[in-house]
């Protein structure tokens, strides 16, 4: 995976690490999910739909008979604690 090496002054390097510890992840992670956002790179690539949709090539899939249902007890639950 590349890495990207950027300055930034240490004001700003303080409170990236303070947001990436209240999220919980690391600083790179952090900063690799605002890039992600800001480009719009989670999206579905263009055309994505349009080469899988009826991609199948094979024979018609089936799906088997699923059988019966699994009766369980039901849940007791106490509210007035």
């Amino acid at each position: 995976m590349p890495q990207l090496h950027f300055y930034v002054p240490e004001t700003v390097a303080k409170k990236i690490k303070e947001r990436a510890l209240a999220y919980g992840v690391s600083t790179s992670k952090y900063l690799a999910e605002l890039v992600q956002q800001d480009l719009d790179i989670s999206s579905w690539p263009e055309g994505f739909f349009d080469e899988v949709v009826g991609g199948w090539q094979g024979e018609p899939l089936q799906r088997p008979e699923q059988g019966v249902y699994e009766i369980r007890d039901t849940l007791q639950v106490n509210l007035e604690e």
